[in-house]
């Protein structure tokens, strides 16, 4: 058999005779950051620990630059964010046991969100592998059976020369559609070990595309053509994709309307007239995804967020395009296309035949009136106030990153996120803690753009260690922290189910005065003066912290 290695690299005669005379001095640590620069990596996140020293000793000598973070769940964040932003994988420096377990929230909400997270974690020895107990340091019996239900692909190294393959094979998991996070795991022993093995050079972990089959896009679009009331819901799968533009080339070639997920906001121009935006948690919006004849379902599963906590029932024919196959029809019966939303939704332009509508964009500003009308008559002013002075002060292109608190909420469904993959959030997983660590991965990755961070004061005290870190990289991140003295909304969850609310009031710092002890400037705002102050936060370099005392209510759900 004949093999084709005309595409492969070829190595230089200078390369060639490197190979043979490695340089003194390396280990299995260096095995490891050769192969991320290798593969294109620039920036890693981690924290380091006894198991793992291997792997932070070999940094100094590469060229890879390093994002310290205080706590591994946060530096999972970062690696998280950095991800979501950039599209290339976050490789994420973990010690094993309570290290590597202390990480396992934040790989939940990556793999929930589809963040390309590279997780190496440390080991112990070789010879404490297998489950024997031999009471080494942070030993457990099966260390990845503890991530196995969370990443895509679990891989354990047990020599040197395993490690360049094990993360190249990682490295591929973690960037085939859907994206996710990824484990690969290393002993302490086979880190520290001299190696004669050659310097890793390129190595190619090119993923495959997933295409839509041709006789599902020709199904597809001949529903679509015929429709008298198409609709599209655009989920992240859109943003992940790259797609924001193919949809709205679809959507108008279709006159059809448009609502986002929370996932997927910024998937479609807020403003444009078959706009639908994103309120999903509003039964006037599920009345009218219910009265769609056929229904495009584009990078979204119709999970609970999704779906008005599962109220939804479509009566019309549903066409789901989905990169997870696992999600394919897993909550409602659909023509089901496996594939990256970005290739289908370009098939999908070129097979349906245009229609035109023109009582579409008045079902949609009808839509939006009523949803209008329905918060209007809560007394919600307040809230409503607060989010348009966040918009207000927030630069376009600026990345916002939200914890799971009451004006997040309000976020997901009455925020402007004006570009695709601008706006992030934790409501993949639903863990606490997700904002501040995640902008601060986010100015990792781009220096040059402002980034917001909004928390509530409950989900800020996860966080709180990273001020150092804001401070120490020097990071361009501005913290919003809503400080309403509890977990405001299972405050507001527990008095609307039982009267009352137990173990949801807080005592907390003064947030001015912790920032300022890290060096980070601090101002204690209004509602009145809070568009100056996160505007002037926003424009000054390096981190800050905006503090707003206001107790804030959600408005009243459709759902129950």
């Amino acid at each position: 058999m004949s093999h084709d290695h005309d595409d492969r690299p070829r190595l230089t005669a200078a390369q060639a005779e490197a190979a043979l005379r490695p340089p003194a001095g390396r280990n299995g640590g260096d095995l490891v950051v050769e192969t991320l620069q290798g593969l294109g990596a620039t920036t890693v996140f981690g924290l380091p620990g006894q198991h793992a020293l291997g792997m932070f000793d070999a940094l100094r000598r590469s060229s890879l630059a390093y994002v310290g973070l205080r706590v591994e769940n946060n530096a999972g964040f970062a690696a998280d964010a950095y991800g979501r932003i950039t599209g290339e994988v976050a490789p994420l420096l973990l010690s094993t046991g309570p290290g590597a377990l202390t990480s396992l929230a934040a790989l939940q909400e990556a793999a929930a969100a589809s963040a390309p997270v590279l997780a190496i974690s440390s080991q112990i020895p070789v010879a404490g592998l297998g489950g024997g107990r031999h009471g080494y340091l942070h030993e457990l019996r099966d260390q990845k059976a503890s991530f196995r239900d969370i990443v895509k692909s679990v891989h354990t190294v047990r020599t040197a020369s395993q490690i360049p393959s094990a993360i190249a094979a990682a490295w591929e998991s973690a960037l085939t559609a859907p994206h996710g996070p990824v484990w690969v795991e290393i002993p302490q022993d086979v880190l520290l070990a001299a190696t004669v093995l050659p310097v890793v050079s390129a190595l190619d972990a090119t993923p495959r595309e997933l295409y839509p089959r041709p006789e599902l896009t020709l199904a597809a679009a001949h529903l679509l053509s015929n429709a008298e009331r198409p609709v599209i819901i655009a989920g992240g799968g859109v943003v992940r994709a790259d797609a924001a533009g193919k949809l709205r080339a679809l959507a108008e070639k279709l006159h059809a309307p448009v609502v986002t997920t929370f996932g997927g906001k910024g998937a479609f121009p807020w403003e444009h007239p078959l706009s639908l935006r994103s309120w999903l948690e509003d039964r006037h919006t599920t009345d009218l995804l219910e009265d769609a004849d056929v229904l495009l379902v584009v990078g979204s599963g119709l999970g609970e967020l999704s779906s008005n906590y599962h109220t939804f029932a479509p009566r019309g024919r549903m066409i789901q395009i989905e990169a997870d196959a696992g999600k394919l029809e897993s909550n409602h019966p659909a023509l089901g296309i496996h594939s990256d939303a970005r290739e289908a939704l370009a098939d999908l332009l070129e097979a349906v035949e245009p229609r035109e509508d023109p009582a579409a964009a008045e079902r949609v500003r009808v839509l939006l009136e009523r949803v209008h009308d329905r918060i209007a008559a809560q007394d919600l002013t307040l809230e409503q106030q607060l989010l348009a002075s966040v918009r207000e002060a927030l630069p376009d292109t600026s990345p916002s990153f939200w914890d799971m608190t009451i004006l997040a909420y309000w976020a997901w469904s009455a925020f402007d996120a004006r570009h695709p993959n601008t706006m992030h959030s934790a409501q993949g997983a639903g863990g606490l803690g997700y904002g501040f660590p995640a902008a601060l991965g986010a100015a990792a990755a781009d220096r040059t753009r402002p980034v917001l961070a909004v928390s509530g004061d409950g989900g800020a005290m996860y966080s709180i260690a990273e001020l150092a870190t804001a401070r120490q990289y020097d990071l361009p991140v501005t913290w919003l922290i809503v400080d309403d003295g509890g977990y405001g909304i299972l405050r507001e969850y527990m008095t609307d189910t039982f009267g009352e609310a137990t173990a949801t009031e807080l005592s907390r710092p003064d947030f001015v005065a912790l920032a300022e002890s890290f060096g980070v400037p601090a101002v204690r705002t209004s509602p009145e003066s809070l568009a100056a102050d996160l505007g002037t936060a926003l424009a000054a370099p390096g981190p800050s912290v905006v503090v707003l005392p206001a107790l804030l209510r959600m408005f009243a759900p459709t759902h129950l």
